[in-house]
């Protein structure tokens, strides 16, 4: 599957209007990125419905989700709406699948726990195709292709046996590189990357760590976060100058295009850039000046 080396990462789509959300969309179609990721969050624009929003507003670009919750919808409903966009829209739809986190899980009446096995289990009930023909013919479909969040070895080994491969969220260039050793060669690579664009370094890196805030009271990401070495010292607070650093690059395009590079060598796919922009969520100023450097 093509992706292309850098993607757009956004996370305004979640939450914009559709009128806000379709310009946006067009626009960074036009810049030239060949993917486009979004969220799903409790409370969010619905992650299949919003697919359509996006990709009936641009013609080319490959419309991701990255995630779609698995509590958010049964098995058999996830691939069937998956594969609807990919018929409506030229397989312009890529399906990244996730098992979220307890907040967003447990407020919906579900009980968070087991994530490997559960999502084991709900993408053998996607494979379990219940399809039958209008002259009641069993039919047996291909699987929806799609990729996993992934961060530890358990569920990164699932996406390499399960799924195309795996997307990647607030993770350093070491985890690229683990992540990449447990995969394999073959399988999907897809690494989530926070940028600041700007000149005033101490700014850039002051919006870098007020980003972090949410992560680092969240369970799966500070648990990825230490197996990767870093101290309790630089989970807390915030966290340290030295996380928000792995974490988040901040600087130029030059620095932008170094860390990028980082990943790709590494071993990711691709790397999907996401503008942290003091005035404008959806950071097309971020994605127009990094285009040409990057694309």
């Amino acid at each position: 599957m093509r992706l292309g080396q850098i993607g757009a990462w956004c996370a305004a789509f979640t939450v914009a209007s559709a009128d806000d959300a379709r310009p946006a969309a067009a626009e960074i179609e036009a810049l030239g990125y060949e993917t486009l990721w979004y969220p799903e969050g409790l409370g969010t624009r619905e992650s299949f419905t919003n697919a359509a929003v996006l990709l009936a507003a641009t013609d080319r670009i490959r419309i991701c989700s990255g995630i779609a919750n698995i509590w958010a919808r049964d098995a058999v409903s996830t691939a069937n709406a998956a594969r609807v966009l990919a018929d409506a829209f030229d397989d312009r739809f890529l399906l990244g699948l996730g098992v979220s986190h307890p907040r967003q899980v447990d407020p919906r009446g579900h009980l968070y726990r087991r994530p490997v096995a559960t999502m084991r289990a709900y993408l053998e009930a996607m494979d379990d195709d219940p399809f039958v023909s209008p002259d009641g013919t069993a039919v047996t479909r291909p699987p929806v292709r799609r990729v996993l969040a992934a961060l530890r070895p358990p569920m990164l080994r699932l996406a390499a046996e399960m799924a195309l491969g795996a997307h990647t969220f607030l993770v350093p260039v070491e985890h690229t590189r683990r992540a990449r050793e447990i995969l394999g060669p073959e399988p999907l690579l897809v690494v989530e990357q926070k940028v600041v664009l700007g000149d005033d370094l101490a700014e850039a890196r002051d919006r870098a760590r007020s980003a972090l805030g949410w992560y680092l009271d969240t369970p799966n990401y500070v648990d990825n976060l230490r197996w990767l070495g870093f101290s309790e010292d630089d989970l807390a607070g915030g966290g340290s100058d030295t996380l928000a650093q792995a974490l988040v690059v901040a600087g130029d395009e030059a620095a932008i295009e170094e860390r990028c590079r980082q990943h790709l060598d590494a071993g990711a796919s691709q790397v999907a850039i996401q503008p942290l922009e003091a005035g404008d969520p959806f950071g097309r100023e971020t994605f127009r000046r990094l285009a040409p450097v990057l694309l």
